[in-house]
């Protein structure tokens, strides 16, 4: 297991620092200390090795957003539990945050895409059925469940990727800025 677990860390490491496409099985294996066949042993090929990578790194995150995503008749406090998800999220794994989100922005047709998709699907999902929840609660909140979910993960990948930048901390403020201005709006 030193192998494949050296093999997904140098992988995440290469794609974070290079992109997905820009990285060689070839490169990987070096990086690794290995040869490709112990690679192909593994995960088959490039792709099931980001595959793996993904569902390993991202499934234990998955599991956390539910749990907060999970409406408890305070839209404010749940909210605030999936920021704080995120913001978690980013802080102990800067580099597979900001390799996720280059896979989101990645060209639709490509690898890197296809194999983020399900991911992205799965959070849009769960913050979907948390507005639908919350909308039980407040009327004015129906039908928007889709435009909510995606405004407010757009949000906070925007103040985890100006941290991960170095233009603030994934710090409480911050989390409490973040929400703000999401129930407020702009005007606030």
């Amino acid at each position: 297991m030193e192998n494949r677990d050296n093999l997904l860390k140098c992988a995440l490491d290469l794609f974070t620092l290079n992109g997905y496409d820009a990285v060689g099985v070839q490169t990987i294996c070096d990086a690794a200390g290995i040869t490709k066949p112990t690679l192909y042993h593994y995960f088959g090929s490039k792709s099931g090795l980001l595959n793996t990578l993904l569902a390993e790194e991202l499934n234990p995150f998955l599991a956390q957003l539910e749990s907060a995503a999970n409406y408890r008749h305070d839209i404010t406090d749940t909210l605030y539990q999936v920021a704080q998800t995120y913001f978690n999220f980013g802080r102990q794994k800067p580099h597979l945050y900001r390799f996720y989100l280059s896979m989101w922005f990645a060209p639709h047709d490509s690898e890197a895409f296809k194999a983020m998709q399900p991911f992205n699907d799965r959070q849009q999902s769960l913050l979907e059925n948390l507005f639908a929840a919350a909308a039980l609660d407040h009327g004015n909140m129906q039908g928007r469940q889709r435009t909510y979910a995606a405004s407010f993960l757009g949000m906070i990948n925007t103040y985890v990727m100006l941290a991960l930048n170095g233009f603030s901390e994934l710090d409480e403020d911050f989390v409490r800025r973040l929400l703000h201005q999401f129930m407020h709006g702009i005007f606030s």
